[in-house]
């Protein structure tokens, strides 16, 4: 994710930025939007969340937080893809952001993370760690995970029922 994120560098244009991951779906209710309305009222980077159950917190992005409100929180950890020991939450990273345009110099010096990738959620944690505004947005959709082969076609499935 962030190598995708540098090699649009030249199309960025604002102080942030939104970037969506074509394998998670949400359907019925505008996640973009309430990321961009939490993103004017704070002016911070605004990720979307999703509570997940505790024993998958290992296929996700999780997120920590000290203070909760109903559809969001202050982010002041994140884990990519930590051992259930490790989690700080069951709040998992969903494929939408709001990032700082500040973030594409990080990912450029950024080494490789878990896989050898350049991992989004390791630029993130960076900027956390240098107290960079960052906020979960719990949003209100339908969630689909499309990033597993029973996901993709359940995902097919449930958006055909919409066409």
């Amino acid at each position: 994710t962030g190598d995708a994120a540098l090699k649009c560098k030249r199309y960025i244009k604002g102080t942030h930025f939104l970037m969506l991951l074509v394998d998670d779906l949400i359907l019925r209710r505008n996640c973009s939007k309430e990321m961009i309305a939490l993103h004017k009222k704070t002016k911070g980077s605004v990720i979307a969340s999703k509570k997940v159950k505790k024993k998958t917190v290992s296929r996700w992005g999780i997120l920590g937080f000290k203070k909760k409100s109903k559809d969001s929180f202050l982010i002041n950890e994140v884990v990519e893809k930590p051992k259930l020991s490790e989690a700080p939450s069951n709040y998992a990273i969903i494929g939408r952001y709001i990032l700082p345009k500040k973030i594409l110099s990080v990912l450029k010096n950024q080494k490789r993370g878990k896989g050898g990738e350049i991992h989004i959620t390791d630029a993130i944690k960076f900027l956390v760690k240098r107290n960079e505004k960052f906020y979960g947005n719990i949003f209100k959709g339908k969630y689909i995970d499309c990033g597993t082969l029973e996901g993709f076609i359940k995902s097919s499935i449930t958006v055909s029922k919409y066409l």
